[in-house]
């Protein structure tokens, strides 16, 4: 599993995604999950920790492990990724939901919703798992993303591409403005 996580950390790290010791990404398992530890680089990380569903969690374990619990107790998501893709944490800044423009955002994840809480906190634990109940993957404002999925390639890809569907919003200077789009997309908060 170890190698899972790094191999999905070399990725977010090539792509800009995310820096120094900055995001996780967690894997379902029996009664729990692993979650990488609080300030590891995710490119070279540590050995994940065993955190339960309930109970005590190890002090190792990273600081939104709370995120992670929640989400997993409300849906059937198998991996979270959380990273800092900066296009994407812009965005956030001014726009309560981000509606993709490119074909693959369209296709992949049509509506992106942006969510508020503190950083490691049960009010964003809350507001992540209500949003990866219906979403793929949502931001929490100003902070970055949160992907899940069947697996941490899965999760990974919806990172990438949210960070890709922000870039190209900025690009056509349309992030964080009301104007019309092509098709019947007229009017919605891009």
């Amino acid at each position: 599993m170890q190698s899972e996580f790094e191999r999905i950390g070399k990725r977010l790290f090539g792509e800009g995604l995310l820096g120094a010791s900055f995001g996780n990404m967690s894997v379902r398992s029996g009664n729990g999950f692993f979650i990488t530890r609080s300030g590891s680089y995710l490119d070279v990380p540590e050995s994940p920790v065993f955190v339960p569903m309930a109970g005590d969690v190890p002090e190792t374990a990273s600081r939104e492990y709370r995120v992670h619990r929640a989400t997993y107790c409300a849906t059937d998501h198998h991996a979270i990724v959380h990273a800092h893709p900066p296009h994407a944490v812009a965005c956030s800044l001014s726009c309560n939901q981000i509606v993709p423009v490119d074909s693959e955002g369209v296709t992949l994840a049509p509506l992106i919703p942006v969510v508020s809480g503190a950083c490691g906190s049960d009010d964003l634990a809350e507001q992540v798992a209500r949003g990866l109940k219906t979403y793929r993957v949502v931001i929490a404002q100003g902070h970055g993303t949160f992907a899940a999925g069947r697996n941490l390639d899965e999760a990974y890809v919806l990172t990438s591409l949210t960070e890709h569907s922000c870039r190209i919003l900025f690009l056509i200077g349309a992030a964080g403005h009301r104007q019309g789009l092509p098709g019947d997309r007229s009017g919605e908060v891009v």
